[in-house]
């Protein structure tokens, strides 16, 4: 018979009780501070998200109250401090978009292995099941396998793919667009 060894038993249930610290919840402007500081790093380093310059805290404030009049927005909270955050807004502007939506997720480094961004969207897609929306997107800046693997992992499928873009960090960089239909 095959057995766990312990040192990866105590591991496993270490991990589980990391998770179960972790309460997912609407977003408030009070958060604002924790998720400009997981944003900025992407902003500063990485090609993941198309803004140029880091944003403050009130502009943060700002666009959760307005992301939140119409959609979940959400965030990963340990014992005081955002991990992630995962948030819908509108896909498009036009009248036949209603029914659509774009999700967005940002989790800190150290905490992409423990399933933070699974739970946050998890529970967002939970939301938008309880509403009018019928396609859910994602926007990936490429190259980015391990966003591709996390979306297509939770359903996702990948409908589009348009070239060079967008130039961020001194390179022309792709986006492909990963839809799933809402299970409402």
């Amino acid at each position: 018979m095959n057995s766990v060894p312990v040192e990866s038993q105590t591991r496993v249930e270490s991990d589980m009780q990391d998770i179960d610290k972790v309460v997912i919840r609407p977003a408030k402007p009070d958060d604002a501070p924790g998720i400009v500081e997981i944003y900025n790093h992407y902003v500063k380093n990485t090609h993941h998200t198309f803004e140029a310059e880091p944003i403050d805290v009130a502009e943060m404030e700002s666009r959760i109250e307005q992301y939140t009049r119409e959609f979940p927005f959400l965030v990963a909270e340990e014992e005081g401090a955002i991990h992630g955050y995962a948030y819908a807004t509108h896909f498009g502007t036009k009248h036949a978009y209603d029914y659509s939506a774009e999700v967005l997720i940002y989790v800190r480094n150290e905490s992409k292995e423990r399933k933070i961004g699974t739970r946050l969207y998890v529970k967002l897609f939970d939301l938008l099941a309880e509403t009018n929306i019928h396609a859910i997107v994602a926007s990936i800046a490429l190259p980015n396998d391990p966003s591709i693997l996390f979306h297509e992992r939770l359903g996702f499928e990948k409908v589009a793919h348009f070239r060079e873009v967008g130039y961020k960090l001194g390179r022309w960089v792709d986006v492909g667009y990963w839809e799933l239909i809402n299970r409402s």
